[in-house]
């Protein structure tokens, strides 16, 4: 006789630990929109402290370690007693990461801005006293006793793949105790200068011979006013001031190098910068000319200041000679196809015509033939750029630039991210002109000279090292955008640095700033930038620690850390090989302050975690191990009380090995499942915003999904797949309904979000088996997964009334085109609803043996139909018209299309849901954002909607009293 094996009960993370807000619930809209603002948030941010590259954004960093520290409601019975209680803490709480991932909200110079990160503090510190061991929390109104407290009684934040430091940042400006370590030595002085630095001398008055002792200005004209240093704000002041030294000292000893330029009125400006283009010899015989390597002859589109870059031949010389006239008009000017062709396949000769193939250019920069030519020069002008051509004394008093020194070390022979290596450059001094290697090794001398003069106006030596790491850093920056693979944006008509994207691609024309302008990259631009920074950072919280480790092979952490990280992803970026670029400028400046991480002559390359197959054999293998290896590490060391949160670079590609198909994220997830974690949830973050129709219309990927992990009890079950299967059908329809109704996850981040508590059930065996005893792997989970995601959408559309149900089956059979009508009644009778009644409700039109939807394009008129009786469809097709029109009322008039529904008003809202599901699969980029949009704002409509019928009780009641 068979028996059905009983199904185990599905695996929770063990019941003595709380479960944290991030396993339960987000405010998913809030933190995407603010860490997709983020982007163009420049002045202050820590971004712009150094160059790193592929940064999280801080709001998600903040927002996933703040909801990794605190309890959900749920899980505190004692306190929140009833569902409407744990609904309120949990709004109070989304309320408090609401306010928290703006970034204005972090600059603790401003009272509320303290107030609302002390709040957050202590929110953590009370989740921390619910513990039977640990004290009391102090009171709300002491900020000082609540960071004492953090101190005292939280687990550190341990990121061991730290990278810019954005994570490490904001555990600190949480309260917590931040570690992070990195294996890259770049990354590890980042994070020093983020983390630990400011910490050291925080509220210390600057040093400076100018400073004011009694305090320093904030605000400006009549909001000005004198207070006391605090925070890192002394260091910033001494960055500026040191900074301004250093530009004097070089500009005393190079700045015959960076020359005026003569104006046509006899005046003379500043220039800004000199635009430059790569040559190599013509390879016709009768011509032979330096031929220039353009990708434009634009100097600057801008619409009110064009400017074009003509060239001129001079046939009365062999070979021929090409000089530069700047002009204000295209006349003349040759075929843009006499260029660089942008799509690799060659150049022309603007000389002679004769076209050049790209490996003759690979070839003559290899042979050491390519050169350097300048195409105008860019002045300051009174609220204009002005644009002139080049003279013989500008260009003679750049080739005249001979630097002290240069870097001497090697670029590799190959390397991800950068090919400049075949077009002849060996070292990495190739990659910048003369006179900018002239400047970057003066300024960089001056890091250690500049120590003297700190100590000479009576700071400490070790005061000085902390100004000097950060003066080095500005050298860094000025090596980002005074190089020769930066590119001159004729647009903005400023110069980019090299790191536009985390590559460095050739560049055949370029833009060489001047560093002793006040314009784009001069050197004190570049002090400013790292001192903004600097001055906002939460000096005064608690410690944080910048170490060098290999991930694979230690946790710096005494105690079981809280893991919060943002590992690599395969072959996404070359960080060793690209961050040599700062390297190489970095280690003569503080090889002397931190040995440890520049004894090496290059960034360490063999032990970075990284799939490159010019490096290592077998790259993805040796990446996935190296993973998993360290999963584990993870694993065994986390603390069991707290989730771990690993933020996963979400890139959908698929990839055949061993003739199976697979991702990088079926094998991120895999190797978590291997090391011993159970997932509880998949949070998507995104830095775009998540209605953009183009997001929707690609699968609206996240830019990462937030891996919320905990470790799966050494005795947890195992399991068959048909056990598994039972489970996910038991419990996913509960799962998903939570998801929609009450965490509000919009339908673009429905299927990401709702891979957690699939996972949660699948990773909670200790394994799961087919009838033959083959392993279920990860990849098969998903699917089972996706199709219980399908199996709830068609639920939901089975539960809509009658004359939604039918509009939406025969949308998913033909949309708005014209359909037979015997094919419609037979419908109609499965869905028992007449065709007449559906025409006479203005849903759809039936004529002539024909039958087609109203799309809701169609449905502007409100006045169209009765005031009441409407069903979901009508309903949601008014929103949809509302929400996408200029001359609609967006919510306002979408509450109102709610108030004359007959059926559940909730129906249309799974409605919106299940018509973004059916956009989204037919690839309808926009109607998919529209219906996205719908829910995104549905909590709005409705509250619009109880406000109306508020106002329509108060004017009742006001008309009662008045009769």
């Amino acid at each position: 006789m068979t028996t059905t094996p009983t199904t185990p009960t599905t695996p929770t993370p063990p019941s003595t630990h709380r479960r944290k807000l991030i396993e339960v619930d987000l405010p998913l809209d809030h933190i995407n929109a603010q860490s997709a603002r983020e982007k163009s948030i420049r002045h202050g941010h820590p971004s712009t402290l150094h160059l790193w590259w592929a940064r999280r954004p801080l709001a998600s960093c903040r927002a996933v370690i703040f909801a990794s520290m605190v309890d959900d409601p749920e899980s505190c019975p004692d306190e929140f007693r009833n569902e409407d209680a744990v609904r309120e803490e949990r709004a109070r709480l989304h309320k408090i990461i609401a306010d928290l991932v703006i970034w204005e909200n972090t600059d603790e110079r401003e009272p509320a801005a303290r107030d609302l990160l002390n709040a957050a503090r202590y929110e953590i510190a009370r989740s921390i006293a619910r513990n039977p061991d640990a004290p009391a929390a102090p009171p709300q109104d002491d900020p000082a006793a609540v960071l004492r407290y953090l101190a005292h009684n939280a687990l550190p934040i341990y990121d061991p793949f730290a990278g810019g430091g954005s994570i490490p940042l904001e555990a600190q400006r949480l309260g917590m105790k931040a570690i992070a370590t990195d294996l890259n030595p770049v990354a590890v002085l980042i994070n020093k200068a983020l983390i630990e630095l400011p910490r050291e001398f925080a509220a210390n008055p600057p040093v400076n011979p100018k400073a004011d002792p009694l305090g320093m200005t904030t605000g400006k004209g009549k909001r000005a006013k004198k207070i006391a240093w605090s925070g890192a704000a002394g260091i910033a002041d001494d960055i500026r001031y040191y900074g301004n030294w250093m530009r004097q000292q070089a500009h005393n000893r190079i700045g015959r190098l960076y020359p005026k330029a003569k104006l046509p009125d006899g005046g003379e400006a500043t220039v800004i910068a000199w635009l430059w283009a790569r040559t190599i010899p013509c390879p016709n015989p009768a011509c032979g000319a330096d031929m220039p390597l353009m990708n434009t002859f634009q100097a600057s589109s801008k619409s009110n200041n064009l400017h074009w870059i003509k060239p001129v031949i001079h046939r009365d010389t062999q070979p021929p000679a090409i000089s530069f006239q700047v002009q204000d008009h295209p006349v003349g000017m040759p075929d843009i196809r006499r260029s660089v062709i942008s799509d690799g396949k060659g150049a022309v000769c603007v000389a002679c015509g004769t076209p050049v193939a790209q490996t003759y250019i690979r070839d003559q920069g290899q042979a050491g033939n390519m050169s350097v030519v300048m195409t105008c020069i860019v002045a300051a002008g009174d609220r204009k750029r002005i644009f002139l051509s080049p003279t013989n004394a500008h260009i003679q008093t750049a080739q005249a630039a001979k630097p002290e020194w240069h870097p001497s070390e090697t670029l590799p022979d190959r390397a991800l991210g950068f090919n400049v290596q075949i077009y002849g450059s060996t070292h990495w001094h190739q990659l910048f002109t003369q006179r900018q290697l002239a400047a970057l090794a003066t300024f960089s001398d001056m890091v250690e000279e500049v120590a003297e003069q700190i100590l000479a106006d009576g700071g400490s030596q070790e005061y000085a090292n902390i100004v000097r790491t950060y003066l080095a850093l500005a050298v860094g920056k000025l090596a980002n955008g005074g190089s020769s693979y930066g590119r001159w944006r004729n647009a903005g008509q400023f110069v980019d640095g090299v790191f536009a994207r985390q590559a460095i691609p050739m560049i055949w024309d370029f833009g060489e700033a001047n560093p002793f302008s006040d314009y784009s990259q001069n050197w004190m631009g570049q002090i400013e930038w790292v001192a903004r920074v600097v001055e906002r950072l939460p000096a005064h919280a608690n410690v944080g620690q910048a170490l060098q480790a290999d991930a694979t092979n230690t946790i710096h952490a005494e105690t079981g850390p809280v893991i919060v990280t943002d590992p690599p992803y395969y072959d996404n970026i070359g960080y060793a090989d690209l961050s040599d670029f700062f390297y190489v400028w970095l280690r003569p400046s503080l090889r002397d302050l931190y040995p440890e991480l520049f004894a090496g002559i290059l960034a360490p390359k063999d032990e970075e975690m990284i799939a490159t197959p010019h490096r290592f054999e077998n790259p993805r293998e040796r990446f996935e191990t190296l993973m998993g290896k360290t999963l584990r590490l993870v694993r065994e060391r986390c603390s069991p009380e707290f989730p771990s949160s690993i933020f996963y670079a979400y890139k959908q590609q698929e990839e055949t090995r061993d003739g199976a198909t697979s991702t990088g994220w079926d094998t991120m997830l895999t190797a978590l499942v291997n090391a011993g974690f159970q997932i509880i949830g998949t949070w998507p973050m995104r830095t775009e915003m998540s209605n953009r129709p183009r997001s929707i219309g690609s699968n609206a990927l996240a830019s990462s999904v937030i891996l919320v992990c905990r470790p799966r009890p050494e005795d947890a079950p195992s399991a068959t797949r048909r056990q598994f299967l039972t489970a996910l059908e038991r419990e996913m329809p509960g799962r998903l309904t939570r998801l929609t109704r009450e965490n509000h996850i919009a339908p673009v981040d429905l299927r990401q979000a709702a891979i957690g508590p699939g996972m949660e059930i699948y990773s909670g065996y200790s394994k799961v088996e087919s009838i033959s005893g083959d392993p279920v792997s990860v990849r098969e989970a998903l699917t089972a997964i996706q199709n219980a995601i399908d199996a709830y959408d068609r639920q939901i559309v089975g539960d809509l009334d009658d004359p939604s149900k039918f509009c939406y089956l025969w949308l998913t059979q033909h949309e708005y085109a014209a359909g037979e009508y015997g094919e419609a009644e037979v419908l109609s009778q499965s869905t028992n609803i007449g065709i007449n009644k559906l025409a006479d409700d203005n849903l759809l039109i039936a004529d002539r043996g024909k039958v087609r939807l109203l799309d809701y394009e169609d449905f502007a008129a409100d006045s169209r139909r009765p005031n009441s009786g409407i069903c979901a469809w009508d309903a949601c097709m008014r929103i949809a018209w509302h929400m996408s029109h200029e001359d609609g009322r967006t919510v306002q008039g979408a509450a109102d299309a709610l108030s004359r529904m007959s059926a559940d008003i909730d129906s249309a809202e799974r409605l919106a849901r299940a018509l973004y599901n059916h956009y989204d699969k037919t690839a309808d980029s926009r109607r998919a954002a529209m219906f996205n949009d719908i829910v995104t704002n549905w909590q709005d409509i409705m509250a619009a909607m109880r406000q109306r019928a508020e106002e329509t009780q108060a004017q009742l009641m006001d008309g009662s009293r008045a009769r």
